[in-house]
């Protein structure tokens, strides 16, 4: 290789190096598997890179409020974002809602249940698996629905609380559940066999709209920026409508 291509080669990459940033991600858990589909074309395509942190919107959300170094936030619900917003850590007027949820009851068990509400109203089960309502808004949004049909409080001794929703599908997934309220974008992301499922009708619980926000360590991060940018891409759109979710 001549000299001059050599010298050429080396200040593109300080350049494309130079350009190049690393973006801090904290992400509702229910968001895991179309996060990293995500995630890696925004890296092919935009050279950034990111770090991503999944767990329950409300854990997420007091580790921001702790001074965690999160630059930008995908929660499970508006009202984190919003209150991020209200309370100063994230910069004003960027939140937007990326995705809507929706929420199945699954069973790994084939054939348990064809009618998903005769099945919890008739309560033939030891163990019913949901997120915990306070932390995570599937979980929230399950137990609207188990107050909508009039069986929460008869259930109550019955019911197995996960951390994050992706704690509660395990709880499904791996038999120590029959049943549980889980997100439809995990049911599209499993490879096992398809179990059991009912998909609850939206009516039965409040909307589940996945917001994003701009937190304030991203600010002066041109990666933030770009990711946010992309998540709002028709590309992205594509992808997460392909897991279940709804998009504006």
């Amino acid at each position: 290789m001549k000299p001059l291509t050599i010298i050429l080669l080396t200040i593109l990459l300080s350049v494309t190096n130079a350009a190049a940033e690393e973006v801090t991600i904290a992400i509702a858990a229910n968001f895991t598997d179309v996060a990293r589909i995500l995630a890696k074309r925004f890296e092919q395509q935009t050279g950034h890179a990111t770090r991503i942190s999944y767990g329950s919107t409300g854990k997420l959300y007091s580790q921001i409020e702790h001074g965690a170094p999160f630059e930008v936030f995908l929660a499970a619900d508006r009202a984190r974002p919003q209150k991020a917003e209200k309370e100063g850590l994230a910069v004003t007027g960027s939140g937007f809602v990326y995705a809507r949820g929706k929420l199945v009851l699954w069973s790994l068990k084939e054939s348990l249940f064809e009618q998903g509400e005769r099945y919890l109203n008739e309560g033939d089960f030891h163990h019913l698996a949901l997120a915990n309502p306070k932390t995570a808004p599937y979980g929230l949004a399950a137990q609207q629905v188990m107050q909508h049909l009039g069986i929460l409080e008869r259930t109550r001794p019955r019911l197995v609380r996960g951390d994050s929703i992706a704690q509660t599908f395990q709880f499904v997934a791996t038999g120590n559940a029959e049943a549980g309220f889980v997100a439809l974008a995990q049911i599209k992301a499993w490879p096992g066999e398809n179990g059991s499922l009912w998909e609850i009708p939206e009516s039965y619980y409040a909307p589940i709209d996945q917001a994003a926000v701009l937190l304030n360590k991203g600010r002066d991060n041109p990666a933030a920026y770009a990711f946010l940018d992309f998540l709002k891409s028709g590309e992205a759109k594509q992808v997460i409508q392909t897991y279940g979710y709804g998009v504006e």
